[in-house]
Parts: structure tokens; C-alpha cells; sequence
């Protein structure tokens, strides 16, 4: 007899782990619960979430509440009273009196090793942070945020060409076996769970748009990890020769400079160094200035020759 599942989860992080549900034959996935379709583009196209997408390929039901708490399609998941609830990646506080209306277990699959960054962008302040490795926790959820026992975890490492965008897809991965290998035992009472410790505790908050401000006086290597945490989206910004302009990538350099932060280095024709804090150096390879498509750094000198060796071309304010 198979196991019966309600799965909750929104953005692809979350399909790699409903696809293995879906394909294992002793799981039965009842229902899938994600965020409502949201309008994008300038067109303001309707837009389905990847795991809706996923669950309609394979006719699975799709709940979308607004607001989970006493919807109707709470009440609906609470009378399937499924074995267990999965959830990776959902974006909503699920409710007490819906946890308990699994049979056996409602968990959790999070991208960090719990205690260290409960919240909604654990990928993004593990890089920002310039952490070594990062990884996943399976924990039991409940009704504070994260702060399940754990069930299992997993550690792998942060490379120095590493972006948000590129743990999430190892993160996703690494979540999908690890929950594989940890049902059986779930399912058999063979877990042994590890309260977390809550002075290790640390919080990640989504990003703000204050956040995506990166502040030229940090070291080189800081602003990389920064620009490489806020990588594919939302992107970190700057204001270089006055203009908003969001960063794509940077290289630390080796190389020195006495030159105050936020001043040119070295410009040239395919290179714009820039000094940093500490007296660290770094250059820009892509960017995206206000209202211009993105583009490389010989591109971008191309129309801001002004950018000489001892200009302050990153300022505070527009």
C-alpha cells in the first residue's frame, strides 16, 4: 500500500523533490499546494509556479490559496488526512491544526543546516556571508518558523564560482535524496531527531530592496560573494558614475591600491578595476546600467570614458 503525500512547494527548488515523489511507486502524491499564479512582464502575463506546472503535466489536484489559514482548501487538506506533508520551498506559514492532520509526519526539506538561517533566503545569506559550505535539513515542522527538530542533514560545500542560482540547483538535488533516503525511515519510527540549538541560531529574512544595495567600502571578496548571492535575481546594485547599475559579476584581484574605495584603479579599454575596503581591489566584468540591457565591461567603458584612475565613480547616492 502506498504512502499517501500532500505536497507544498512553489519555486523549482521544490521540483526536483515532487518529481521523485511523483516517480517512486510507493508514494502517492494526493495534492499539491503552491502559491497563487502571479502576473510578470511588462505584458503582465499569468504565470503558473513550477511545481503547479509539474502537478499538472501529471494531473495531480493544485490547491492555490492566497492566505492558507482557514481557506477552504485547508479544510480540504485536512479531510484527505494524508500520511504525510511535504513541504520545500512553499512560502506560507502552515497552521497547527493542519500539521497535525498528518497521520504520520509533516516535514520539511529547508536549504541550510539548521540551526544557521531559518527563514526564506538561506541560499542567498549563505553566500552573502561568505560561509564554506552550505546544505539541507529534513526537520518536522512546526508552528514557529524552521524551528523543528531535525531529521537528517547534509552538508557540500560553497565553490568560489558559486551563485544563488547554481546552489539551488545542487541544493535541490541534495534535498531530493537526502528525502528519499530519509522516508523509509520516517515512515518505520528509525528517526532520531536533534532539537535545535537556539543559541546557534541565525536568522535569513527575504532579501530587501535595501539589501540589493551593494556598499563599495566592503572588502573585494565581500562585494563578490555579495554580487554572486544576489545572483540570477535580484542582483545587487550599485551607483558607478551616477547611475543605478545593477552588477552581474566581479573578480576580487590580488593586487593592492591605497586609492580610496569606490575609485578607479586602472581603466582601460577591456577593464575597469576598482579600489575596495581594505585596501582590496576588484574589476566589473558584466553589469546593467538603469534602463539599458545588460553588458560586458568594453562595452560599457565604451560610453563612460570619463572613468580615470583616481575618479570616485561608486557614490552613495545617485
Amino acid at each position: 500500500m502506498s504512502t499517501s503525500i500532500v505536497f507544498m512547494g512553489t519555486p523549482d527548488f521544490a521540483v526536483p523533490i515532487l518529481q521523485s515523489l511523483i516517480d517512486a511507486p510507493e508514494y502517492d502524491v494526493q495534492a499539491v499546494l503552491t502559491q497563487p499564479d502571479h502576473r510578470i512582464g511588462r505584458k503582465h502575463v499569468l504565470h503558473a509556479s513550477p511545481v503547479k506546472q509539474l502537478a499538472v503535466k501529471y494531473d495531480i489536484p493544485v490547491l492555490q490559496p492566497a492566505k492558507l489559514n482557514k481557506s477552504p482548501e485547508m479544510e480540504q487538506i485536512i479531510e484527505l488526512q494524508p500520511d504525510l506533508m511535504i513541504t520545500a520551498a512553499y512560502g506560507q506559514f502552515l497552521p497547527t491544526k493542519l500539521l497535525a492532520a498528518a497521520k504520520i509526519a509533516a516535514i520539511n526539506v529547508h536549504g541550510s543546516l539548521l540551526p544557521k538561517y531559518r527563514g526564506g533566503a538561506p541560499i542567498q545569506y549563505s553566500i552573502i556571508n561568505g560561509d564554506a559550505e552550505t546544505g539541507v535539513s529534513i526537520m518536522y515542522m512546526v508552528k514557529k518558523m524552521d524551528a523543528g527538530d531535525v531529521i537528517a542533514q547534509r552538508a557540500i560545500p560553497i565553490e568560489k564560482d558559486d551563485d544563488a542560482g547554481t546552489m539551488f540547483q545542487k541544493l535541490s538535488i541534495l534535498g531530493r535524496d537526502l528525502l528519499l533516503e530519509t522516508l523509509p525511515k520516517l515512515i518505520a519510527g528509525d528517526v532520531h531527531p536533534v532539537a535545535q540549538d537556539p543559541d546557534k541560531v541565525v536568522f535569513s529574512p527575504n532579501i530587501s530592496s535595501e539589501q540589493e544595495r551593494i556598499d563599495y567600502r566592503m572588502t573585494a571578496q565581500q562585494i563578490d560573494d555579495k554580487v554572486r548571492g544576489l545572483r540570477p535575481a535580484p542582483l545587487g546594485n550599485m551607483i558607478l558614475d551616477g547611475l543605478r547599475t545593477k552588477i552581474y559579476d566581479v573578480t576580487p584581484l590580488a593586487e593592492t591600491t591605497d586609492l580610496p574605495a569606490g575609485q578607479v584603479v586602472r581603466a582601460t579599454k577591456h577593464q575597469l578595476v576598482l579600489a575596495a575596503g581594505q585596501g582590496t581591489t576588484y574589476q566589473i566584468n558584466k553589469l546593467k546600467p538603469a534602463g539599458k540591457q545588460a553588458m560586458d565591461i568594453t562595452a560599457y567603458l565604451n560610453g563612460h570614458q570619463g572613468l580615470q584612475k583616481g575618479v570616485q565613480a561608486v557614490s552613495e547616492e545617485d
